[in-house]
């Protein structure tokens, strides 16, 4: 794994930093196979029973492709015709976003910057954003004459709705913490000197918690979004059943009981 990406296991919880603070953070070839590795890696892991996405330096979480990369890109597929630049979505983006939105294990993504184009889309592919009050979102696509990718046109409307998601992407600008707390982009806004700490605390705290009732809280929501109710109180009495025959369940019942505080095992 490239060094631009940082990938580490500590008690359950997977921390995957990008680590490319100088050119903040921007995505190139080596950074995204590293990304799709860790993050297909921590997904995979039966050990791993949360996922913190993080990245190193203040001013950016992710600013998106790194374009200086990009042109050189497009330049050698105009001389050779082979198309290959684009494919990066299908090769790279893709993956990640299935890893980590799909990962039977909850994710939180400590933003502590700018989240612009495919970092903004990798952020929504969490389940819990905690943002640093200096950190800020754009869409960004349209700037550089490209569609959405990164799962954003899946997730940001699911967000803030079809028609805010619109005009985020049709016009893209600086949305600030406390805005995307009111949209609902992030869930929690901390000082930016208290963003590590925090993200870590509850990232943690879920790792050290019920996976199976989160791995089944994650499939109910998706899978209720795109479903009818009677598909969904079908599909809730199928996770309900697999949480409830799990270990957890009885440590929780029986903790309960004792007036005991649970130590889950994550099965």
């Amino acid at each position: 794994m490239a060094d631009t990406v940082l990938y580490e296991v500590s008690d359950g919880l997977a921390t995957i930093t990008l680590n490319r603070p100088e050119a903040m953070n921007a995505l190139n070839v080596a950074t995204k196979v590293a990304l799709r590795e860790a993050a297909e890696e921590a997904a995979r892991d039966t050990a791993v029973r949360a996922i913190l996405l993080t990245a190193a330096g203040e001013r950016a979480f992710c600013v998106g492709q790194d374009l200086k990369e990009h042109i050189g890109l497009l330049a050698q597929d105009r001389e050779t015709g082979s198309g290959q630049t684009m494919s990066t979505v299908g090769e790279h983006y893709n993956p990640i976003v299935r890893a980590l939105a799909g990962a039977a294990k909850p994710v939180v993504a400590a933003v502590n910057g700018v989240a612009a184009g495919a970092g903004f889309g990798f952020a929504l592919a969490a389940d819990y954003r905690i943002v640093a009050d200096t950190a800020s979102f754009n869409s960004s696509f349209v700037g550089v004459a490209l569609t959405g990718d990164s799962g954003i046109s899946w997730t940001l409307p699911r967000v803030v709705g079809p028609s805010r998601a619109q005009d985020l992407l049709l016009f893209p600008r600086s949305i600030g913490a406390r805005d995307a707390l009111e949209l609902g982009i992030a869930n929690r806004v901390v000082p930016a000197a208290e963003l590590r700490d925090e993200a870590e605390k509850v990232a943690r705290g879920l790792a050290a918690g019920p996976t199976v009732a989160y791995a089944a809280i994650k499939e109910a929501v998706a899978f209720g979004l795109t479903h009818t109710l009677e598909e969904t109180l079908e599909k809730e009495d199928e996770l309900q059943t697999r949480a409830g025959q799990s270990e957890d369940h009885l440590i929780a019942v029986q903790a309960f009981v004792n007036k005991e505080k649970p130590k889950y095992l994550g099965r």
